[in-house]
């Protein structure tokens, strides 16, 4: 290896330490590959290769919950990119910066509103749809539908629309009735 390329190697871990850090909460694989191949900062390969260099220094923890790894900047992480910020290209950390607020909205979004569907038999299934915030369940509706296309449909449904459908349930339910 030239000196170009391990200069360019410690350039693309600091990145990673930097979108860890500012996502400010653990974050997958998908998340932060999300992040990295939209604003085009590094390859692919590089930055899987990187994450896990950066786990085995203890750089960066991971933690596995509901079958995702997750992953977020350990003491001695923060303490290297503090140390080394200023390496990073002032145009690709502005790049992140106006990213990482979008990555983080989807992040709770996809923590705070569920819905899913199991097969019960052949013509039943069940639909779960949830928004929680915090600890706090606003909402949790289970329906059983006959079709899994109409079950497929109501995940679709609330999860881009909760807000509008969870104010229409609660409109009906506390409008008076004669």
């Amino acid at each position: 290896m030239n000196i170009g390329s391990n200069r360019e190697l410690a350039e693309n871990k600091l990145i990673l330490l930097y979108i860890i850090d500012k996502a400010d909460m653990p974050v997958n694989n998908l998340q932060i590959t999300k992040l990295i191949m939209e604003n085009k900062v590094m390859n692919y390969f590089i930055f899987q290769q990187l994450l896990d260099e950066l786990c085995s220094l203890k750089y960066v923890s991971s933690e596995i919950k509901n079958n995702k790894t997750y992953y977020s900047i350990t003491p001695s992480g923060k303490q290297t990119l503090e140390y080394f910020t200023n390496h990073i290209p002032k145009g690709t950390m502005a790049l992140i910066n106006n990213s990482i607020n979008d990555m983080r909205k989807n992040i709770r979004n996809e923590t705070l509103i569920k819905a899913d569907f199991t097969p019960e038999s052949e013509n039943e299934f069940t639909v779960t749809c949830q928004v929680r915030e915090d600890n706090f369940s606003l909402i949790d509706l289970e329906i059983s539908v006959g079709t899994k296309s109409d079950a497929r449909d109501i995940c679709r449904n609330w999860k881009k629309h909760s807000q509008t459908i969870y104010s229409e349930i609660i409109e009906s339910l506390i409008k008076p009735r004669d």
